[in-house]
């Protein structure tokens, strides 16, 4: 081989590769005219702010793994990117039975995996039902790699906790989870232990996308960044930490109601610069054709007054809608430092929620005073729920039962956060800090880390103290609160706990969710869920800080992409305008 003339075309290829996937600023300078007045073609170039943990579905744990692997992967139903309701993905349709507990669903007929060398010729083949009951068993089996059972099939499947067991004991049940049956070819079953009205909004999560057997066997634990799913986009390049590069999927399945293939864009281009600041200039520039949130120092000269942000007139359009998403600190409860109520407690009514939103968010936010479930839920009254207000008195009142009088004694802690999110992650940090000196006398280090060590240190329990934002899987109450189920804390304590890392229990608090989980009138569901919520909010499992609204700047060309409050991106419709010489 001549290493030389592969040097070169190396070298060509590259430079091709930038330039088609945003190295120029005149993205989508022409574009193919298809019916119904939209146009194929183009770059889609999005900045997050932090860098992706895994993109195997049953691995993911946060939303920028989730916002790329959406692109990628599907399951039998997805959300509507306009209204977050469930709608048809690789289940063309479906049925259940009165109670809810039997459902059925139908699937498209040739509908093909992404081409990849796991098949033989290298051509993807034909998804089944079969495929479905793979990937669900392996949903439900014990395996480090696995992080979705427990807000997923965990005790609301029949058979999957005994599935669980057996995958535990080395011992793995022939039939599978006996709960998922594939009737036919194209038919596949899923019964429930109990009934369960939102069980579409569980299948439309990551947990439950599919992908073949025959990339898990050649790939295993690197299908964290080796995906092969049946969505509009596949992976083209991928150098971690600086960029991933999507392109379109040839053989999508999907068409638009003018009958034109799906997706319309040629590419996506993520990149991962962390400064929020920079991501703004980049965007301004016409580098990238989004910014989601904004650098808080900038938030005036970008929107002005921001309660009339949406009607001022700017080169782009300006999109904010209330967020399913609440930033808070998590407390470790298995720690001698916050097994005491009244230390968490204390800690929750000496910050003042009001002085960060207006000033160190520049009203980008709302106070977090009620419960975690945040105020997007038009028929969850998270109001009824009384939460913290700034209280300095009370607070050292509180720290003093717990026997810190003026805060002597109190040891030296460490609020552990991540580099990423813009600059609001270490600006919050700083003011809490600041607060909690003053108003309790207790001394706060501040341990800045990298996205995935920060997840992995306290979902192993290592953290103590930090920082984090819980969006929403799916537009219900139940996604918040499922953080506090003491079931989903493992039997192991050094065991990873994703979803209640605060390793809290109660069981007042258990009897109401796990009501409300079999609970199918959605009023009395919701009115279970937010005593559930209440009884939380008085044991201080966490501090809330804001809930988020979710601002975002898209470039005017920038079509069919709407707005939501869960963030939740499907880019099979997007599409760019050619934009004008």
């Amino acid at each position: 081989m001549n290493f030389s003339k592969l040097f070169v075309y190396f070298l060509l290829i590259s430079a091709a590769l930038f330039y088609s996937c945003g190295g120029n600023k005149n993205n989508q300078k022409e574009g193919r005219l298809a019916k119904g007045n939209v146009y194929y073609g183009g770059v889609f170039r999005i900045n997050e702010n932090d860098e992706f943990k895994s993109l195997y579905p049953l691995n993911i744990t946060e939303v920028v793994s989730q916002r790329i692997a959406n692109q990628i992967y599907e399951g039998l139903v997805k959300l509507s990117q306009s209204d977050l309701t469930v709608v048809p993905a690789l289940a063309e349709k479906w049925e259940k039975n009165n109670d809810a507990t039997v459902w059925t669903f139908k699937l498209r007929k040739g509908v093909k995996f992404q081409d990849d060398s796991c098949f033989s010729g290298g051509k993807g083949r034909e998804v089944t039902a079969k495929d479905f009951k793979y990937c669900f068993d392996k949903l439900c089996e014990a395996n480090a790699q696995n992080q979705a059972f427990p807000s997923t099939f965990k005790e609301r499947v029949a058979g999957a906790d005994e599935y669980y067991q057996s995958t535990v004991d080395k011992k793995p049940l022939a039939e599978g989870v006996k709960g998922v049956k594939v009737i036919d070819e194209y038919t596949l079953q899923i019964n429930l232990s109990y009934p369960f009205a939102g069980f579409l909004n569980i299948l439309a999560t990551p947990g439950c996308w599919v992908y073949p057997k025959e990339a898990f066997d050649k790939y295993g634990i690197d299908m964290r960044a080796k995906c092969v799913g049946t969505g509009p986009f596949m992976v083209k390049n991928m150098r971690e930490g600086d960029n991933v590069i999507l392109e379109r999927n040839p053989n999508y399945w999907g068409v638009d109601e003018n009958d034109n293939q799906l997706p319309y864009l040629d590419y996506v281009k993520f990149t991962f610069v962390k400064e929020k600041k920079s991501e703004f200039l980049e965007f301004k520039k016409g580098n990238l054709d989004m910014v989601f949130r904004l650098p808080v120092e900038m938030i005036p000269e970008i929107l002005g007054n921001i309660d009339h942000a949406r009607d001022r007139k700017t080169e782009f359009d300006i999109q904010i809608v209330p967020a399913l998403s609440v930033f808070f600190y998590g407390f470790q409860h298995q720690s001698n430092v916050f097994d005491k109520k009244e230390v968490r407690q204390a800690f929750n009514y000496a910050i003042d929620r009001d002085k960060i939103v207006n000033y160190t968010l520049q009203g980008e936010g709302i106070a977090g005073i009620y419960g975690i479930v945040p105020p997007a839920f038009k028929e969850y009254d998270c109001k009824k729920i009384k939460g913290y207000s700034f209280d300095p008195d009370k607070a050292r009142s509180l720290l003093a039962k717990a026997g810190y009088v003026k805060g002597n004694g109190f040891p030296k802690i460490t609020l552990q956060t991540n580099s990423g999110g813009g600059d609001r992650n270490i600006q919050v940090a700083e003011i809490i800090q600041k607060m909690l000196k003053e108003n309790l006398n207790v001394d706060v280090d501040i341990n800045v880390m990298p996205w995935a060590e920060h997840i992995q240190s306290f979902e192993m329990g290592k953290a103590l103290f930090w920082r984090e934002t819980w969006t929403a899987d799916f537009p219900d109450p139940e996604t918040f609160l499922n953080l506090f189920y003491s079931k989903n804390i493992p039997s192991d304590p050094n065991g990873v706990s994703y979803m209640n890392s605060m390793r809290y229990r109660s069981a007042k608090f258990d009897s109401l969710f796990s009501s409300a989980l079999r609970e199918v009138d959605n009023k009395k569901r919701f009115e279970l869920y937010r005593e559930a919520d209440q009884v939380a909010i008085d044991d201080a499992v966490i501090m809330p800080v804001f809930y988020d609204e979710n601002y975002r700047l898209v470039h005017r060309n920038v079509k069919n992409f709407p707005a939501n409050a869960m963030e939740y991106r499907d880019l099979s419709k997007v599409y760019l305008e050619p934009v004008k010489k």
